[in-house]
């Protein structure tokens, strides 16, 4: 089998450091097979960007200009370094804690800013890093340190909310539909715009054992039997989309101006208007 995306590892900070089992290294995997797609991406003009937590490990891992920077703040980060070369590809890596909890509102701006930027959410429900809290995505009812007995607390759907802050790419795919994954990705390099992809990533130490879900194998499995792909999805009816079933597939794609062209035109206007 080709092992073309080998180059785009740093061999020697390998093996990583991800419990067996876990799924961050599949998505990993899946972010640089499809930059290796990508017509025109190289590790010469591509960057990547990530917070704190497991999934943000990964940047050091990548033989690419990386940035691993402070918890929550990978969107900001990335933000800077797109204003100050537009002509660099920026691919953030970040997790359910980190992009939606301390990060949320950098999350949800950076949406609504349209900034060139391809977002890569590693979704383990928890934070797996840190000792196993509940996170902002973690399911009703399921248990973490913080949540002995089940969290309360409803879920974030990110899609939806990305789709609601302005992204113009919104996907979603799992750890088990490599190749779905892969081009959930590679389609939101090609967007000229905030696009942002969920990967369902199993985390069989802290989420799973907790909440007895067995094997990395079964919770792979557990992901092939409730996803569904979009097109499916919305010819189910109502009461067949209850219970564990989600939808995988691209949820928004469309155009608008992105962040670093409606800067350029306001620093054309101001040179206009001071001449």
């Amino acid at each position: 089998m080709e092992r073309s995306y080998e180059k785009y590892f740093r061999q020697n900070r390998l093996p990583h450091l991800w419990c067996p089992g876990c799924g961050n290294g599949i998505a990993m995997k899946a972010i640089v097979q499809a930059i290796g797609q990508q017509e025109g991406f190289t590790q010469d003009n591509t960057v990547i960007v990530s917070g704190i937590g497991c999934s943000s490990r990964a940047s050091g891992y990548m033989d690419f200009d990386t940035l691993h920077t402070a918890h929550g703040r990978a969107v900001p980060f990335a933000t800077g370094i797109k204003l100050a070369r537009p002509e660099l590809n920026v691919v953030v890596i970040t997790g359910d804690g980190d992009c939606t909890a301390i990060g949320g509102n950098h999350f949800i701006h950076g949406c609504r800013r349209n900034v060139d930027l391809t977002v890569v959410l590693f979704n383990n429900n928890i934070y797996g890093m840190t000792g196993g809290q509940a996170s902002p995505m973690t399911p009703l009812g399921k248990k973490a340190t913080t949540a002995p007995y089940g969290s309360v607390d409803r879920p974030f759907d990110a899609c939806k909310l990305a789709e609601a802050a302005g992204a113009t790419y919104v996907a979603r795919s799992t750890a088990y539909h490599v190749p779905h994954l892969t081009k959930m990705i590679k389609d939101g390099l090609s967007n000229k715009g905030f696009s942002f992809i969920e990967a369902l990533v199993q985390c069989p130490t802290a989420y799973g054992r907790r909440n007895k879900l067995g094997s990395p194998a079964n919770m792979m499995k557990w992901m092939r039997d409730n996803a569904v792909m979009l097109a499916a999805w919305n010819k189910l009816p109502e009461e067949k989309k209850q219970g564990e079933k989600f939808p995988i597939g691209c949820f928004c794609s469309t155009s608008a101006t992105d962040y670093d062209t409606a800067y350029d035109e306001v620093i054309a206007r101001a040179e206009e208007a001071v001449k």
